[in-house]
């Protein structure tokens, strides 16, 4: 039986092409359509902004979080939409695709990224945090309201986690927290905030 191959894309095809409607990412040159997310994950992103925004705008630091815009880990024909995509707007005059194309590509301009776990929870926990390490991202959270990631990720049994990432000599050490563990940021050292509020903005039991 022969099966066929899958036309591989560059990824300025992709941003050429990349309609508004819809979400879509490209994964090392294959355009994958995202699904459309479940209401808990869209409360549990809103809040995470939310929260993220405050703490920005008291700091005052020059950062935003965009609605669409994209990574693209250098040498890499992928895209990635996140979740919640911190940006340094003092950065973005070095990133050559981001006037056209709303993408950035250097750890300079992205201080934080949040991914919230759908069913597709291998590409957050593995293939994710590899290209985002990589590019030298400070900071990564997997937040896995579900508790749907392997049992290394999510405890045994599984129970929803937050997983958060922090660069540290070139390599990402992880830190989990649940429950009524107090999240630790490095880039929002102050802020104030326990794993099951975030659950709970999905309306999950706590």
């Amino acid at each position: 039986m022969t099966q066929a191959i899958p036309k591989l894309v560059t990824f300025e095809d992709f941003a050429a092409w990349r309609p508004e409607g819809g979400r879509y990412e490209l994964h090392d040159g294959v355009i994958v359509e995202m699904a459309q997310p479940a209401g808990d994950h869209e409360d549990i992103v809103g809040f995470l902004v939310e929260k993220i925004a405050i703490e920005y705008v008291r700091n005052a630091l020059p950062y935003t979080i965009p609605k669409t815009a994209l990574i693209k880990p250098t040498n890499s024909e992928s895209g990635y939409s996140p979740d919640v995509l911190l940006l340094n707007r003092s950065n973005l005059i070095n990133e050559p695709l981001w006037k056209k194309e709303s993408t950035v590509s250097l750890a300079a301009s992205i201080p934080l990224v949040v991914e919230v776990v759908s069913t597709n929870w291998d590409d957050d926990y593995y293939t994710k945090q590899g290209k985002y390490e990589g590019i030298g991202i400070p900071e990564y959270w997997v937040v896995d309201y579900l508790g749907l990631g392997a049992k290394k990720f999510t405890g045994n049994p599984k129970q929803p986690t937050i997983s958060i990432y922090q660069l540290i000599d070139g390599e990402y050490q992880v830190t989990q927290f649940r429950g009524s563990n107090r999240i630790v940021s490095p880039t929002f050292p102050e802020l104030n905030l326990i794993a099951e509020q975030i659950f709970q903005a999905g309306g999950l039991p706590t």
